[in-house]
């Protein structure tokens, strides 16, 4: 008994120390964030000497005729129509590989599975190509529209897997009461698909938000730009980078995606871990 609490204890005290070992860039982050932009790399304090949210205020007046205020509402109305786009397609194209029978059915199945291992990197150009054309450049159309159309398979998967465990029994009894295959959709499946519809909402949002490469890619106007791009206009080559001002910023951009998080972690683990089985 003795043994096993020792042991308990010190495996406690073990994971203690890699969290705080992991955390500990977040929490000098925030605490750099009231310090000076001359104490910050110059003082090995942890601790400010003098508090002071200076910084908040100064980045949150963000660059000339531009608040910070305007990014922050340029990730929300991106993330959020991103995680309408993936929820819609992602849910229909899942029911469809999951509860429907057609031609090549298990072709199309591989084909999406084979673009989880495509690098975005690779359709990169091609789809800048595409977008230019089709004047989307500088707009939020190419960071939204494809979401629409499944660009995003891994969430198909994982749909598919949870539908996939639902009884098909249910779909029987609500073909005897009368339902279609899309009455079946919206009043069966979908219900029972909550845990992996928030997970996917979690992730789409999460991603989202913290995508900067593909949002530097299409947009190039200032006014439209996102949370990770108005932390880029901190920095100067030049040397003048307002450190203390980008931190600030960043520990308000983290609020979003933390609170996302923690009001729907009870789903998301729930979708993470599960098959869809109910009990």
């Amino acid at each position: 008994m003795q043994a096993n609490l020792t042991r308990r204890t010190l495996l406690h005290l073990i994971l203690l120390a890699l969290g705080l070992v992991m955390v500990y860039p977040v929490i000098w982050m925030l605490l750099s964030s009231f310090k000076s932009d001359s104490h910050i790399f110059s003082s090995s304090a942890l601790l400010p000497e003098v508090w002071s949210t200076a910084n908040y205020t100064k980045g949150w007046s963000g660059v000339p005729k531009i608040s910070f205020g305007t990014f922050f509402a340029n990730s929300f109305f991106v993330a959020g129509a991103v995680v309408v786009g993936n929820v819609v397609s992602a849910s229909l194209t899942a029911f469809a590989f999951g509860r429907m029978q057609f031609k090549l059915k298990q072709l199309w199945f591989s084909v999406m599975i084979v673009t989880m291992m495509l690098p975005a990197q690779i359709i990169l150009i091609p789809q800048y190509l595409l977008f230019n054309k089709l004047g989307w450049v500088n707009t939020y159309l190419p960071l939204i529209v494809p979401h629409f159309f499944g660009a995003a398979p891994f969430f198909i998967f994982l749909m598919v897997q949870f539908i996939r465990g639902l009884p098909k029994e249910l779909d029987e009894s609500a073909r005897m009461d009368g339902c279609g295959v899309f009455q079946i959709f919206l009043r069966i499946v979908m219900p029972l698909c909550v845990p992996a519809i928030i997970t996917t909402a979690i992730f789409s949002f999460i991603w989202t938000w913290d995508d900067f490469f593909t949002q530097l890619v299409y947009i190039n106007d200032p006014v439209k730009f996102t949370v990770p791009l108005g932390l880029r206009l901190f920095l100067d080559g030049g040397g003048t980078s307002q450190w203390g001002a980008m931190f600030a910023m960043s520990v308000l951009s983290l609020i979003p995606s933390f609170m996302v998080f923690l009001l729907a972690q009870k789903y998301f683990v729930q979708g993470i871990a599960t098959t869809g089985m109910k009990n």
